[in-house]
Protein backbone atom coordinates (compact mmCIF):
# COMPACT_ATOMS: atom_id res chain seq x y z
CA UNK A 1 0.00 0.00 0.00
CA UNK A 2 2.88 2.98 0.78
CA UNK A 3 4.59 1.99 -2.71
CA UNK A 4 0.84 2.37 -4.36
CA UNK A 5 0.58 5.79 -2.48
CA UNK A 6 4.33 7.29 -2.72
CA UNK A 7 6.21 5.31 -4.82
CA UNK A 8 9.08 7.04 -5.24
CA UNK A 9 9.33 7.96 -1.42
CA UNK A 10 8.84 4.22 0.61
CA UNK A 11 10.83 2.74 -2.24
CA UNK A 12 13.52 5.58 -0.88
CA UNK A 13 13.13 4.18 3.01
CA UNK A 14 12.50 0.73 2.00
CA UNK A 15 16.20 0.60 0.97
CA UNK A 16 17.96 2.58 3.53
CA UNK A 17 15.76 0.87 6.56
CA UNK A 18 19.16 -1.36 7.61
CA UNK A 19 20.94 1.33 8.82
CA UNK A 20 19.60 3.30 12.01
CA UNK A 21 20.47 6.67 10.53
CA UNK A 22 21.49 7.22 6.66
CA UNK A 23 22.41 10.68 5.05
CA UNK A 24 21.24 11.18 1.61
CA UNK A 25 22.25 14.94 0.76
CA UNK A 26 21.15 17.69 3.26
CA UNK A 27 18.74 14.67 4.25
CA UNK A 28 19.27 12.51 7.65
CA UNK A 29 16.57 9.10 6.88
CA UNK A 30 16.30 8.00 10.54
CA UNK A 31 15.18 4.33 11.16
CA UNK A 32 16.48 3.44 14.72
CA UNK A 33 14.44 3.67 17.33
CA UNK A 34 17.21 5.36 19.15
CA UNK A 35 18.23 7.41 17.47
CA UNK A 36 14.52 8.53 16.54
CA UNK A 37 13.95 8.87 20.01
CA UNK A 38 16.87 11.33 20.60
CA UNK A 39 16.21 13.36 17.46
CA UNK A 40 12.68 14.41 18.80
CA UNK A 41 13.86 14.95 22.76
CA UNK A 42 17.30 15.56 22.30
CA UNK A 43 18.01 17.52 19.02
CA UNK A 44 16.89 21.03 18.28
CA UNK A 45 14.51 21.67 15.93
CA UNK A 46 12.90 24.29 13.95
CA UNK A 47 9.33 23.36 14.65
CA UNK A 48 8.10 25.98 11.92
CA UNK A 49 10.56 25.14 9.00
CA UNK A 50 8.87 24.30 5.86
CA UNK A 51 8.77 20.77 4.76
CA UNK A 52 7.58 19.83 8.89
CA UNK A 53 5.01 19.09 10.41
CA UNK A 54 4.60 22.37 12.05
CA UNK A 55 5.39 24.16 8.48
CA UNK A 56 2.26 22.20 6.97
CA UNK A 57 0.13 22.90 9.48
CA UNK A 58 0.84 26.84 9.66
CA UNK A 59 -0.48 26.45 5.75
CA UNK A 60 -3.89 25.76 7.46
CA UNK A 61 -3.94 28.23 10.20
CA UNK A 62 -1.94 31.29 11.66
CA UNK A 63 0.44 29.35 13.73
CA UNK A 64 1.10 25.69 14.27
CA UNK A 65 0.28 26.06 17.69
CA UNK A 66 0.68 22.43 18.89
CA UNK A 67 2.91 21.27 16.56
CA UNK A 68 5.73 24.39 16.16
CA UNK A 69 4.91 25.59 19.82
CA UNK A 70 7.98 25.47 22.60
CA UNK A 71 7.98 26.48 26.49
CA UNK A 72 4.96 28.14 28.13
CA UNK A 73 2.96 28.25 25.08
CA UNK A 74 3.04 24.70 24.14
CA UNK A 75 2.75 23.74 27.89
CA UNK A 76 -0.74 26.06 28.21
CA UNK A 77 -1.80 24.74 24.97
CA UNK A 78 -0.71 21.17 26.07
CA UNK A 79 -3.38 21.71 28.86
CA UNK A 80 -6.35 23.20 26.86
CA UNK A 81 -6.15 19.74 24.55
CA UNK A 82 -6.19 17.87 27.64
CA UNK A 83 -9.26 18.64 28.42
CA UNK A 84 -11.18 17.07 25.73
CA UNK A 85 -8.45 14.43 25.30
CA UNK A 86 -7.88 12.88 28.60
CA UNK A 87 -9.66 9.73 29.84
CA UNK A 88 -12.97 11.95 30.85
CA UNK A 89 -12.82 13.70 27.87
CA UNK A 90 -12.67 10.10 25.88
CA UNK A 91 -15.36 8.62 27.87
CA UNK A 92 -17.85 11.80 27.35
CA UNK A 93 -16.78 11.17 22.95
CA UNK A 94 -17.17 7.47 23.40
CA UNK A 95 -21.13 6.73 22.69
CA UNK A 96 -20.99 9.42 19.60
CA UNK A 97 -18.50 6.94 17.77
CA UNK A 98 -20.33 3.62 19.31
CA UNK A 99 -23.60 4.97 17.48
CA UNK A 100 -21.59 5.02 14.04
CA UNK A 101 -19.98 1.71 14.40
CA UNK A 102 -23.45 0.06 15.28
CA UNK A 103 -25.33 1.72 12.51
CA UNK A 104 -22.36 1.39 9.63
CA UNK A 105 -21.72 -2.40 10.79
CA UNK A 106 -25.56 -3.32 11.18
CA UNK A 107 -25.79 -4.37 6.90
CA UNK A 108 -22.58 -6.99 7.82
CA UNK A 109 -25.26 -8.97 9.66
CA UNK A 110 -27.94 -8.82 6.44
CA UNK A 111 -24.72 -10.36 4.55
CA UNK A 112 -24.50 -7.00 2.39
CA UNK A 113 -20.68 -5.40 2.34
CA UNK A 114 -19.57 -2.45 4.20
CA UNK A 115 -16.67 -0.18 2.91
CA UNK A 116 -14.56 0.82 6.84
CA UNK A 117 -13.39 4.08 4.53
CA UNK A 118 -16.58 6.35 4.78
CA UNK A 119 -17.67 4.50 8.44
CA UNK A 120 -14.09 6.07 9.33
CA UNK A 121 -14.70 9.46 7.82
CA UNK A 122 -18.27 9.42 9.51
CA UNK A 123 -16.66 8.27 13.15
CA UNK A 124 -13.55 11.09 12.82
CA UNK A 125 -16.05 13.48 12.07
CA UNK A 126 -18.79 12.96 14.22
CA UNK A 127 -16.09 12.49 17.02
CA UNK A 128 -14.07 16.05 16.15
CA UNK A 129 -17.73 17.55 15.79
CA UNK A 130 -18.94 16.54 19.49
CA UNK A 131 -15.17 17.30 20.59
CA UNK A 132 -15.04 21.06 19.33
CA UNK A 133 -18.79 21.58 19.94
CA UNK A 134 -19.34 22.33 16.24
CA UNK A 135 -22.47 22.06 14.07
CA UNK A 136 -21.49 20.90 10.63
CA UNK A 137 -22.06 17.21 8.84
CA UNK A 138 -19.31 14.95 10.35
CA UNK A 139 -18.55 13.30 6.43
CA UNK A 140 -18.63 16.94 5.49
CA UNK A 141 -16.16 18.10 8.23
CA UNK A 142 -13.85 14.86 7.89
CA UNK A 143 -13.77 15.67 3.95
CA UNK A 144 -12.43 19.10 4.76
CA UNK A 145 -10.11 18.37 7.08
CA UNK A 146 -8.79 15.84 4.51
CA UNK A 147 -8.51 18.17 1.82
CA UNK A 148 -6.78 20.36 4.16
CA UNK A 149 -4.55 17.77 4.84
CA UNK A 150 -3.73 16.84 1.63
CA UNK A 151 -3.22 20.26 -0.02
CA UNK A 152 -0.88 21.38 3.06
CA UNK A 153 1.35 18.71 2.67
CA UNK A 154 1.54 18.32 -1.57
CA UNK A 155 4.62 20.27 -1.76
CA UNK A 156 6.51 18.87 0.31
CA UNK A 157 6.84 15.10 -1.27
CA UNK A 158 8.56 14.00 -3.87
CA UNK A 159 7.04 13.52 -7.76
CA UNK A 160 5.46 16.24 -9.78
CA UNK A 161 3.37 19.23 -8.30
CA UNK A 162 0.36 20.27 -9.36
CA UNK A 163 -0.59 24.07 -9.28
CA UNK A 164 -1.55 25.95 -6.34
CA UNK A 165 -0.74 24.34 -3.23
CA UNK A 166 -1.54 27.41 -1.51
CA UNK A 167 -4.71 28.26 -3.18
CA UNK A 168 -5.97 24.74 -2.22
CA UNK A 169 -4.89 24.79 1.30
CA UNK A 170 -6.54 28.11 2.07
CA UNK A 171 -9.52 27.29 0.10
CA UNK A 172 -10.20 23.75 2.02
CA UNK A 173 -9.28 25.13 5.44
CA UNK A 174 -12.00 28.34 4.99
CA UNK A 175 -14.27 25.19 3.99
CA UNK A 176 -13.68 23.32 7.37
CA UNK A 177 -13.43 26.25 9.48
CA UNK A 178 -17.37 27.29 7.98
CA UNK A 179 -18.48 23.69 9.10
CA UNK A 180 -16.22 24.11 12.79
CA UNK A 181 -18.24 26.95 13.43
CA UNK A 182 -20.29 26.49 16.71
CA UNK A 183 -24.46 27.03 17.35
CA UNK A 184 -23.84 30.68 18.25
CA UNK A 185 -21.95 31.34 14.97
CA UNK A 186 -18.96 31.82 16.51
CA UNK A 187 -15.64 30.32 14.34
CA UNK A 188 -13.61 27.66 16.12
CA UNK A 189 -10.05 28.79 17.27
CA UNK A 190 -7.09 27.87 15.03
CA UNK A 191 -6.35 24.98 17.38
CA UNK A 192 -9.38 23.46 16.79
CA UNK A 193 -8.92 23.23 12.71
CA UNK A 194 -5.83 21.57 13.66
CA UNK A 195 -7.19 19.47 15.95
CA UNK A 196 -9.99 18.41 13.30
CA UNK A 197 -7.01 17.44 10.53
CA UNK A 198 -4.86 15.85 12.68
CA UNK A 199 -7.65 14.33 14.50
CA UNK A 200 -9.64 12.59 10.85
CA UNK A 201 -6.30 11.93 8.70
CA UNK A 202 -4.68 9.27 11.33
CA UNK A 203 -8.24 8.02 12.14
CA UNK A 204 -9.39 7.24 8.64
CA UNK A 205 -5.58 6.17 7.78
CA UNK A 206 -5.90 3.57 10.85
CA UNK A 207 -8.79 2.31 11.25
CA UNK A 208 -9.38 0.62 7.60
CA UNK A 209 -6.15 -0.77 8.08
CA UNK A 210 -6.07 -2.56 11.01
CA UNK A 211 -9.14 -4.48 10.18
CA UNK A 212 -7.84 -5.02 7.09
CA UNK A 213 -4.74 -6.76 9.22
CA UNK A 214 -7.44 -8.30 11.17
CA UNK A 215 -8.57 -10.02 8.14
CA UNK A 216 -5.49 -11.23 6.53
CA UNK A 217 -3.53 -12.18 9.58
CA UNK A 218 -6.96 -14.05 10.76
CA UNK A 219 -6.59 -11.85 13.94
CA UNK A 220 -10.55 -11.75 14.69
CA UNK A 221 -10.15 -14.04 17.64
CA UNK A 222 -8.04 -12.30 19.62
CA UNK A 223 -9.91 -9.13 18.50
CA UNK A 224 -13.07 -10.49 20.29
CA UNK A 225 -10.71 -11.22 23.32
CA UNK A 226 -11.57 -8.66 25.93
CA UNK A 227 -8.68 -9.15 27.84
CA UNK A 228 -5.75 -9.63 24.76
CA UNK A 229 -8.13 -6.65 22.25
CA UNK A 230 -6.36 -3.69 24.27
CA UNK A 231 -2.83 -4.97 23.44
CA UNK A 232 -3.55 -6.17 20.31
CA UNK A 233 -4.97 -2.42 19.57
CA UNK A 234 -1.75 -1.28 20.99
CA UNK A 235 0.50 -3.86 18.18
CA UNK A 236 -2.11 -2.59 15.35
CA UNK A 237 -1.36 1.02 15.70
CA UNK A 238 2.35 0.24 16.05
CA UNK A 239 2.69 -1.71 12.55
CA UNK A 240 0.02 0.11 10.56
CA UNK A 241 1.96 3.63 12.08
CA UNK A 242 -1.03 6.11 11.15
CA UNK A 243 1.69 8.84 10.52
CA UNK A 244 4.77 6.35 9.31
CA UNK A 245 6.65 9.96 8.76
CA UNK A 246 7.66 12.69 10.72
CA UNK A 247 9.58 15.60 8.94
CA UNK A 248 11.64 17.57 10.73
CA UNK A 249 14.33 19.93 10.74
CA UNK A 250 17.61 20.57 12.94
CA UNK A 251 17.83 24.08 14.36
CA UNK A 252 21.34 23.14 15.11
CA UNK A 253 23.98 20.90 15.02
CA UNK A 254 23.92 17.47 16.53
CA UNK A 255 24.91 14.21 16.37
CA UNK A 256 22.42 10.86 15.42
CA UNK A 257 23.63 7.37 16.27
CA UNK A 258 26.86 8.53 15.38
CA UNK A 259 25.95 10.42 11.85
CA UNK A 260 26.70 14.13 12.16
CA UNK A 261 23.69 16.60 12.28
CA UNK A 262 24.45 20.00 10.75
CA UNK A 263 21.86 23.21 11.48
CA UNK A 264 19.40 23.09 8.37
CA UNK A 265 19.50 19.54 7.22
CA UNK A 266 16.43 17.65 7.31
CA UNK A 267 15.18 14.57 9.06
CA UNK A 268 13.14 11.81 7.69
CA UNK A 269 11.86 10.69 10.85
CA UNK A 270 10.29 7.19 10.08
CA UNK A 271 7.83 5.93 12.84
CA UNK A 272 7.10 2.54 11.21
CA UNK A 273 10.59 1.49 11.35
CA UNK A 274 11.20 3.11 14.70
CA UNK A 275 8.54 0.77 16.13
CA UNK A 276 10.01 -2.44 14.05
CA UNK A 277 6.71 -2.43 12.31
CA UNK A 278 8.89 -4.16 9.05
CA UNK A 279 10.38 -6.60 11.44
CA UNK A 280 7.68 -8.20 14.21
CA UNK A 281 3.74 -8.57 13.18
CA UNK A 282 1.53 -7.80 15.40
CA UNK A 283 1.10 -10.33 18.52
CA UNK A 284 -1.27 -9.62 21.20
CA UNK A 285 0.51 -12.48 23.41
CA UNK A 286 3.83 -11.34 22.36
CA UNK A 287 3.82 -7.90 22.21
CA UNK A 288 6.98 -5.33 21.17
CA UNK A 289 7.88 -3.15 24.67
CA UNK A 290 5.44 -0.21 25.62
CA UNK A 291 8.30 1.93 24.79
CA UNK A 292 8.55 0.69 21.15
CA UNK A 293 5.16 0.29 20.69
CA UNK A 294 4.83 4.40 21.71
CA UNK A 295 7.32 5.65 19.53
CA UNK A 296 4.08 5.79 16.61
CA UNK A 297 3.04 8.85 18.90
CA UNK A 298 6.21 10.24 18.47
CA UNK A 299 8.16 10.94 22.27
CA UNK A 300 8.95 13.47 24.64
CA UNK A 301 6.74 16.76 25.18
CA UNK A 302 5.79 17.05 21.34
CA UNK A 303 4.21 12.86 21.96
CA UNK A 304 0.59 12.61 20.58
CA UNK A 305 -2.14 14.01 22.78
CA UNK A 306 -4.23 11.98 20.79
CA UNK A 307 -3.02 8.35 21.75
CA UNK A 308 -5.49 7.85 24.49
CA UNK A 309 -8.59 8.63 21.43
CA UNK A 310 -7.09 6.41 19.10
CA UNK A 311 -6.27 3.27 21.39
CA UNK A 312 -10.15 4.20 22.42
CA UNK A 313 -11.75 4.33 18.68
CA UNK A 314 -9.80 1.23 17.32
CA UNK A 315 -11.21 -0.78 20.45
CA UNK A 316 -14.40 -0.51 19.92
CA UNK A 317 -14.10 -0.88 16.42
CA UNK A 318 -12.65 -4.24 16.69
CA UNK A 319 -15.26 -5.06 19.49
CA UNK A 320 -17.71 -4.15 16.93
CA UNK A 321 -16.44 -5.85 13.87
CA UNK A 322 -14.96 -8.99 15.69
CA UNK A 323 -18.57 -11.30 15.84
CA UNK A 324 -18.55 -10.73 11.88
CA UNK A 325 -15.03 -12.10 10.86
CA UNK A 326 -15.23 -10.18 8.19
CA UNK A 327 -12.79 -10.20 4.94
CA UNK A 328 -11.65 -8.06 2.62
CA UNK A 329 -13.67 -8.27 -0.52
CA UNK A 330 -11.98 -4.89 -2.61
CA UNK A 331 -9.88 -2.07 -1.73
CA UNK A 332 -8.34 1.00 -3.41
CA UNK A 333 -4.96 2.82 -2.90
CA UNK A 334 -6.14 6.90 -1.72
CA UNK A 335 -2.93 8.06 -3.56
CA UNK A 336 -3.99 11.61 -3.10
CA UNK A 337 -4.43 11.75 0.74
CA UNK A 338 -2.07 12.88 3.30
CA UNK A 339 -1.18 10.05 5.01
CA UNK A 340 -1.04 6.58 3.21
CA UNK A 341 -4.07 4.61 3.63
CA UNK A 342 -7.31 3.23 0.85
CA UNK A 343 -9.80 5.08 -0.63
CA UNK A 344 -11.86 2.10 -0.19
CA UNK A 345 -11.98 -0.92 2.02
CA UNK A 346 -14.82 -2.98 1.49
CA UNK A 347 -15.57 -6.06 3.89
CA UNK A 348 -18.39 -9.16 3.99
CA UNK A 349 -18.77 -11.04 7.11
CA UNK A 350 -17.06 -14.45 6.73
CA UNK A 351 -14.61 -16.62 8.39
CA UNK A 352 -12.67 -16.74 4.92
CA UNK A 353 -8.18 -14.81 5.21
CA UNK A 354 -7.22 -13.11 2.52
CA UNK A 355 -3.65 -13.00 2.12
CA UNK A 356 -1.53 -9.82 2.89
CA UNK A 357 -1.84 -6.95 0.38
CA UNK A 358 -4.20 -5.20 1.75
CA UNK A 359 -2.67 -3.99 5.10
Amino acid sequence: MYLRAHPLLFALLAATRRRAVSRVGGVLLVHGAEPYRQALTRVPLDRAAVGTTGGAVRELSAGGLLFDQEGAGHRTTRRVVADGLGADGVERLRPVWREVLGRRLAPLAEGRDVDLVPLARELAGATVRALLGATGDPEAIARAAAEAAAAAVRDHLPGPRPPGPARAAAAATARLEALLARPDGRPESALGAVLAVAAVNTTVAALPRAAAWCADAGLWGEAADERLRPVLVGELLRVTAPSPLLPRVAAADADLGGCPVRKGDRLILVARHAARAHLQPPDARRPAPPAVAQLVFGAGSHACPGARLARAQLDDALAALAPYRPTVVRARVDRGAALPGWRSLTVRATADRRTPEHR
